[in-house]
This record gives C-alpha cells, structure tokens and sequence, in this order.
C-alpha cells in the first residue's frame, strides 16, 4: 500500500510503498477515506516532539471503511463507516492519562495512509450527517477542545444560574473552532481574538458575538470597553492555545471565580503574571491535552445532536500533504486542513 512517511527529520515528507498491515488480536484494519493535519505533524517533521524514532507514518485523524478484523473482534464491525479515536491507552485515571498513553501516528503508524491498523475498542460510528472529510477533522482537535471546554472548564450547556461567557484565543486553528461551536451550541456569549480581521469576522459568522486583533497593543482594553467588563473581568471561561507575553491580559478579562484552561503554547514562555490578580480574584488556571475514551464519545454524541459540521479550510490529495503541511505552518488556515485518500 502507499503511505505518507516522514524518512527524515527538517525534509519533505514521502508518498512510499509499506506493508499493508494485518489485524491482531482485537485489532481491526480501517480503509482510509480522509485524513486531517495537525500542529503535531508539523512539530514532529520540525523535529519539535519527544521520541521521535523515523521512518514514521504520520497522521492522527483519519474516518474511513473497516475492511478486516482480528481475532475477538466482531465481524460485523466489518463495512462500517468509522471515525477513529487517537488517543490511546488513557487508563484508569480521568484526570490525567497513564504511563503508557500515545497518539496514533507516532509511534505507531498513522493515518496518512491507504489502510492504518487500529484497536476495534478506538473505533466509533461516523456520525451519519458527515462526509468522511468532516468526520476525519474531528479527534484530536475536537477531543482536546472538548475536554478544555467542557471538562476542564465545567462549562455547562444552556446554564440558567449565570450567563457563560467564553473567550476563545487564536481562532482560526482546529481546537478553537471546535471549542465556539461546542460553546456556541451550549448557548454560550462568545468572544475570540485573532490576528486576523478576516478570522474574527468568520467567526462572528459561526456565532460569536464579537472579537478582537491582538495586533492592536490595546486589544485587551478594547476587549473589556466591548463587552462591559471593566475592571472586574467579564469571562467566567477562557480557552487559551497561545500562552506567551499576552497571557497575563487574559487574567485581567477572566470573571471572578473563572476558569482559563490552557492547551497550547504557541506564543512561548508565559510572562509578567501579576500573583494577587489570580488569587485575589480566585482565578483557576489549568493544563489540558487530549482526552477519555469517555469524552471522545459524549463529544461525538455531541456533535450528532446538535448537527455540527467541523469547519474544513481545505481538502487536498494525499499527494498535496507537503502543501497542507506548510499551509499549516504559516498559520494560513480557517479550520482543518483535510487529506482525501
């Protein structure tokens, strides 16, 4: 079969022959029909990510068409439609994941491939009302965005004890436009930033009710002036992927009591935290990665419900993996960038 590898490390990567894999025991064998980028397999190309041992598949996301299983595996998993699960071996504990957890696509082969070997206990139904692009945009942005929203953050959906206010930072990337439109769908007010005019008002399309530039140095004040916040803060939820020197602007929006849930650092080194304005206004603020078994499923039954559809900003071939990479690493992209087998 043909898979996208990585044979070495700051170089493109290859559309090579490998072995078609084989089920084991309770493993399955799912036909590629989408796959979706992520920053992940930016960094480990960069060589930015830990382990990294080549030649490697990549990918993470992938929906697609079981086509064999293994011994103990139900054959009528056999034909059906799938959307696969990443995150692997969680463990038993909810709050944080076991020694021996990893995400499909490194060290294990990925789903930039024909056909990727997966634990039948990983596959979950496609959601009926999505193409196999749009399902495979969803596991690891749409699970991290899950558990930092919803999780992390105990956002409630369609609260009546006190309005939810989110702010969402960087919008544009995956995890953040999952989390607006899970918040959005919760009915949540939304606010985001961006660097981007065009960005804020696509997600003003999507439900937010409002945004600003961080390029402005005064963002964060005009922030507070737009939405009423003042002095006291305004967002009782703040869902941050940046982290670097504007962070501490953010404790300044965050509501008394807030929580701000932290997923990414895509800024750099958090900076010029000022002590007494989180402990005085008892902000909360946390690490998030990933997710349960648990959450992967109550994000997708989320998803079926509501009729949310992934925001998509591009779907290419396989063979255009090397444009969609860089697409990425220019921060070019308004949702998930998309690989059709």
């Amino acid at each position: 079969m043909k898979a996208i590898q990585l044979l070495e490390l700051h170089q493109p990567v290859q559309w090579v022959d490998v072995d078609t894999p084989k089920p084991g025991n309770d493993e399955v064998i799912v036909q590629i029909r989408a796959a979706a980028l992520n920053h992940r397999d930016v960094f480990i190309q960069q060589g930015l990510y830990p382990g990294i041992a080549l030649p490697v598949t990549l990918g993470s996301d992938g929906a697609g068409v079981v086509t064999e299983v293994g011994e103990g595996v139900d054959s009528s998993w056999i034909g059906r439609e799938v959307v696969i699960n990443c995150a692997h071996n969680w463990g038993d504990n909810p709050d944080y994941y076991s020694l021996f957890f990893k995400i499909l696509g490194m060290p294990d082969a990925g789903t930039f491939a024909e056909y990727v070997r997966v634990k039948a206990k990983y596959l979950h139904l496609k959601p009926a009302h999505l193409t196999f692009e749009q399902a495979a945009a969803i596991p690891l942005a749409g699970l991290t965005a899950w558990r930092a929203l919803v999780t992390r953050s105990r956002f409630q959906a369609h609260r009546t004890d006190q309005p939810n206010r989110v702010l969402i930072t960087g919008i544009g990337g995956g995890v953040a436009l999952f989390a607006l439109q899970f918040a959005v769908a919760g009915g949540a007010e939304v606010w985001v930033t961006s660097g981007s005019d065009e960005k804020i008002q696509k997600a003003i399309e999507l439900g937010a009710k409002g945004g600003v530039n961080y390029k402005n140095p005064d963002w964060s004040k005009n922030l507070m002036a737009e939405t009423g916040g003042g002095k006291i803060g305004y967002f009782n939820i703040i869902i941050d992927g940046a982290g670097g020197p504007g962070f501490a602007r953010l404790i300044d929006a965050a509501a008394p009591g807030a929580y701000i849930t932290i997923y990414g650092g895509t800024t750099g080194k958090i900076a010029d935290v000022v002590p007494a304005k989180i402990f005085f206004k008892q902000v909360n603020i946390q690490g998030t990665t990933m997710g349960t078994e648990r959450e992967f499923a109550d994000m997708l039954d989320f998803i079926s419900r509501n009729n949310l559809l992934p925001i998509v900003d591009q779907i290419l071939s396989m063979a255009d993996v090397e444009q969609a990479l860089r697409r990425m690493e220019a921060g070019k992209q308004f949702g998930k960038l998309v690989l059709k087998a």
